[in-house]
């Protein structure tokens, strides 16, 4: 496991640290992924969120469209006003598609909030014509009645819950019922919003992990847009990825591993997609909290040492209603950038967060002042290490090129390309 060699050898002067942050003249390798949604989804505010992440740190923006959230109209009209502010900010901008994948889902038809009592019952039903309610939930999956048994726990949450709201709720299993399962309420909580998610620690759902809904939104909105990255929610084994992505031959496929299941299969994964996204949310729960810090350390090492891009997501949660991060999540993004992360993935905070454009600014500041601080000389060295012998020609001509940047210290290295 990586420790802390990527932190530069030569110590900091305090003083420094009192400093203001200055612009760097070189665009911040570490990039943002902003998902666009009800209060980022404008003109004004994309270009905004553009002119935050790439003018004053130069930090490269992604837009993310997660389509959990909103249909293809929806999110057709969001990208043609993305389209917009980047022809009007002179910006460039990528665009990921997030698919749904296996996930569980409670549609809250009212909007209304839903009182939830400690030790009360509700049930889960799989009859979604049925109206949400504090003793009701209606879910998008008819066979939880055989995956579950009594006594297991059940998380929901306001879909795209930051662990910083009280609008999440702990279920134990108290019987199944027919279809239906019957649990106990284990703390008192108010579910907000339209969309909840349903978490089942450790079980294996049997749905597909590319369901028909997401097979005809990569093949038609995906497709016709040419989008630059598709993103596959609740990747569990390579099998999945293989011979199934031919219309979209000029898209990177990321893996976005958010369960027991996928961690398992990390490696099989790793070798055959673009990508690799730590969706720390969900996996989050399934894993024990001390757990946590070892899987992101791995697992960006792994990718690293491959030379595939990695991301990783739910780093300033509180700021989906706060102007600042906690002194926790700002050293979380800075300690993200020096495990290896490629990119940071903004979900809740820009997608209904107040604060997106604040949120893509201070998150791009953070990995500026991160990436001044990272020993790119050591890791240089450490990665070497696991390239296979004999190298290549390009390989040799790669490291040899590096090699001499770090001796002269030369600022950048050009590549002349046809």
């Amino acid at each position: 496991m990586m420790s802390n060699y990527l932190f530069l050898e030569e110590p900091l002067s305090m003083a420094s640290v009192l400093e203001p942050s200055k612009p760097s003249f070189f665009p911040a390798m570490t990039k943002i992924v902003g998902t666009l949604g009800l209060n980022s989804r404008s003109i004004e505010v994309i270009s905004r969120c553009l002119e935050a992440g790439m003018s004053a740190f130069n930090v490269p923006i992604v837009a993310r469209f997660d389509f959990s959230w909103g249909d293809a109209e929806f999110h057709q009209e969001t990208l043609k006003n993305l389209k917009v502010a980047i022809k009007a900010t002179k910006k460039l901008c990528a665009v990921m598609l997030d698919t749904v994948g296996p996930e569980l889902l409670i549609v809250n038809k009212s909007e209304n909030p839903i009182s939830l009592e400690e030790d009360s019952f509700v049930i889960l039903t799989p009859d979604q014509d049925k109206e949400a309610t504090s003793s009701l939930f209606p879910i998008n999956f008819n066979g939880l009645f055989k995956e579950v048994t009594k006594g297991e726990d059940i998380f929901i949450g306001q879909y795209l819950f930051t662990g910083s709201e009280k609008t999440s709720v702990w279920l134990e299993v108290s019987e199944v019922k027919d279809n239906d399962v019957v649990c106990k309420i284990k703390n008192s909580s108010t579910l907000a919003g339209p969309l909840y998610t349903l978490h089942v620690s450790q079980i294996r759902i049997d749905i597909p992990t590319l369901t028909e809904k997401d097979k005809e939104v990569i093949s038609k909105w995906g497709f016709r847009n040419k989008i630059d990255f598709l993103s596959l929610s609740y990747a569990r084994r390579a099998s999945e990825f293989l011979s199934k992505f031919g219309d979209l031959n000029q898209t990177k496929i990321f893996a976005k591993i958010e369960n027991v299941e996928g961690l398992q299969h990390f490696d099989e994964i790793l070798e055959e997609v673009d990508g690799i996204i730590l969706a720390r949310g969900n996996l989050g729960i399934d894993l024990l909290p001390e757990k946590v810090f070892l899987y992101q350390k791995e697992a960006l090492q792994k990718c690293n040492i491959v030379g595939k891009p990695s991301l990783v997501t739910r780093v300033v949660d509180s700021m989906t209603d706060n102007l600042r991060p906690t002194r926790a999540e700002a050293t979380n993004v800075a300690n993200a950038v020096l495990d290896g992360s490629d990119a940071i993935l903004l979900g809740a905070e820009t997608l209904r967060g107040l604060y997106p454009v604040q949120t893509i600014s201070i998150v791009g500041k953070i990995c500026a002042e991160a990436e001044k601080v990272y020993n790119q000389d050591l890791y240089f060295k450490k990665t070497v290490k696991y390239v296979g012998e004999p190298m290549t020609h390009m390989e040799s001509i790669a490291s040899s090129a590096v090699r001499a940047a770090i001796k002269v210290k030369a600022s950048v290295i050009i590549c002349f390309t046809s």
